[in-house]
């Protein structure tokens, strides 16, 4: 297990025991089952950013409180420089910054996420969660499924859907960096 995934899980359980709730009532308010919740709370399992964010919408918590083990502090703007955003690597495939960790009281949560390529017939990891994600691809190209159906988005091409959706997408040949917001 890595030390990211397992401060991660530690952060879910004081949560849960500070909201004195039981895992049966995170996992049935998530819609998963409990075995697989209890994958993430003891570190076993990776941990989706998507459910992070359901837990974070849900429970009035910042999503970076969850994923980075502190709370944001800055009201009126919070600066990010070009590739100083507050990482963390939750598989080999995937990394993610986040850009505005530090802002307090924001609408949206916007990350950039960078792709390893992986086989073309490796399967899609789909996610979902609750409202919309909009894509932004700045450098590559990706290989994006929506429900049913697959897109190819190459560099300076975006999208916006619905997340509640089942989504997921790969790299084509190379690396892939897209900025991802979620609202």
């Amino acid at each position: 297990m890595s030390e990211e995934i397992r401060q991660i899980a530690e952060r879910l359980v004081g949560l849960r025991d500070a909201l004195d709730l039981r895992p049966e009532d995170i996992a049935s308010t998530c819609n998963i089952d409990l075995e697989t919740y209890l994958g993430y709370e003891s570190g076993k399992k990776d941990i989706p950013v998507s459910f992070l964010h359901q837990i974070a919408k849900h429970y009035g918590v910042e999503l970076p409180a969850l994923m980075f083990g502190y709370e944001p502090r800055m009201n009126s703007y919070f600066l990010t420089r070009k590739d100083k955003g507050v990482a963390v690597e939750r598989t080999k495939a995937y990394k993610y910054q986040s850009l505005a960790a530090g802002f307090a009281n924001r609408k949206a949560d916007p990350f950039m996420v960078t792709v390893e390529p992986s086989a073309p017939e490796a399967p899609f990891t789909l996610n979902t969660h609750p409202g919309q994600e909009f894509n932004l691809v700045l450098e590559g190209s990706m290989h994006l499924r929506i429900g049913e159906k697959e897109l190819v988005l190459n560099e300076g091409d975006s999208i916006i859907f619905d997340s509640t959706r089942p989504h997921g997408m790969k790299a084509i040949d190379r690396q892939v960096k897209f900025l991802a917001i979620i609202f």
